[in-house]
């Protein structure tokens, strides 16, 4: 093994779902487009809500502008959160009627390893 082929595989050891081929919401065409849009939502109604209760409360304007750019922050990443572990719940759902329908067989685990020394 080369040294170029060790570092691509230390490089590969520390990403979440992209080795393993399993189902992952970034990969997710659908998914992908709904956290993207759930992310600007919340970041906008996060800024919006913060910013009218701080002008409701006769904040001075710079401290409000820092309360609703806090709270933008905090609903991009509440809504992040929310949208991810949706998906995450839709894809094991339509993963299972997939396969409940026989389009999709499911591989055992460890299949790929057991299938090329066979051969």
């Amino acid at each position: 093994m080369s040294k170029k082929d060790d570092k691509a595989a230390k490089g590969k050891k520390g990403k979440k779902g992209a080795g393993d081929g399993g189902p992952s919401v970034a990969n997710h065409p659908r998914a992908r487009a709904h956290v993207r849009m759930a992310k600007g939502w919340g970041g906008i109604l996060g800024f919006a809500v913060a910013a009218y209760m701080a002008h409701k409360a006769s904040v001075p304007f710079a401290i409000a502008g820092l309360r609703a750019l806090a709270a933008g922050v905090a609903g991009y990443v509440v809504a992040w959160g929310c949208a991810v572990t949706v998906w995450r719940h839709l894809m094991v759902a339509e993963l299972r009627a997939a396969a409940e329908a026989g389009r999709v067989v499911p591989a055992a685990p460890g299949s790929e390893g057991s299938a090329q020394a066979g051969n």
